[in-house]
């Protein structure tokens, strides 16, 4: 009986340790599926009202403290760091919010770090949606410039009919035209040859001067003939 009792009791223990053992497996395996993972981080490009944020959400049900650094992207290689901010997670999600003006289809790494847990990026990286959040103000177009009117032109004269410039000088007279016609303008001084006729013209005086001085001489011509013939005579 007592030999009985014996391999009993052993049975029981071994038992025993199988269900604890099995129960430190299940647990260390639930202790494992609550630890921090990169799988539990999510990345999103959106629009805050007319500006550009990207979001990372951590769903840790565990809430162990993870570092988030967002890195602009350019051909395989970071452009810039647009910031660094630490997320708790929890089984509803912590979302923490980076302000970035992003340009559209732009590549963003985000590298997350929890001690003991994760250090590695979210994959794939972020592209950013194709639309901005706010388009680019166009300059006002400039309004074409007003033309001119048109000036006339004045039609240039016929061959035959010169037009006249009024304000252009007249041409000077040459020699030849320079004198005057007959009975206009009194001839110039020294030319006693031609005749003068007009209104204003002193002609009927020395007409009548010339008359006298042609009787004078007539009438001295007879007296000195008469003279000789009579001398004659004697």
């Amino acid at each position: 009986m007592a030999v009985l009792s014996v391999s009993r009791r052993a049975r029981a223990v071994r038992v025993l340790g199988v269900v604890s053992a099995s129960a430190a497996i299940a647990l260390g395996t639930a202790g494992n599926a609550l630890a921090c993972d990169i799988s539990e981080f999510s990345a999103e490009a959106k629009c805050d009202g007319d500006k550009g944020v990207i979001t990372v959400t951590d769903v840790d049900p565990a809430g162990i403290p993870a570092t988030v650094t967002v890195y602009l992207e350019n051909n395989g290689a970071d452009v810039k760091k647009v910031g660094e901010q630490e997320v708790k997670g929890s089984r509803e999600g912590t979302t923490i919010t980076f302000a970035e003006k992003w340009k559209p289809n732009a590549e963003y790494r985000i590298h997350v770090k929890a001690a003991g847990y994760v250090d590695e990026d979210i994959k794939p990286n972020l592209v950013t949606p194709a639309t901005a959040c706010k388009k680019e103000e166009q300059p006002p177009s400039t309004p074409p410039a007003s033309t001119p009117p048109a000036t006339p032109t004045t039609p240039s004269a016929s061959p035959s009919q010169p037009a006249e410039d009024s304000e252009s000088p007249a041409p000077e007279p040459s020699e030849s035209q320079s004198t005057s016609p007959a009975g206009n303008v009194p001839a110039p001084a020294g030319d006693s040859n031609l005749a003068e006729t007009g209104a204003d013209s002193n002609t009927g005086i020395i007409a009548g001067i010339a008359a006298a001085l042609v009787v004078v001489g007539g009438g001295a011509v007879f007296f000195g003939m008469r003279r000789r013939g009579a001398n004659s005579d004697s």
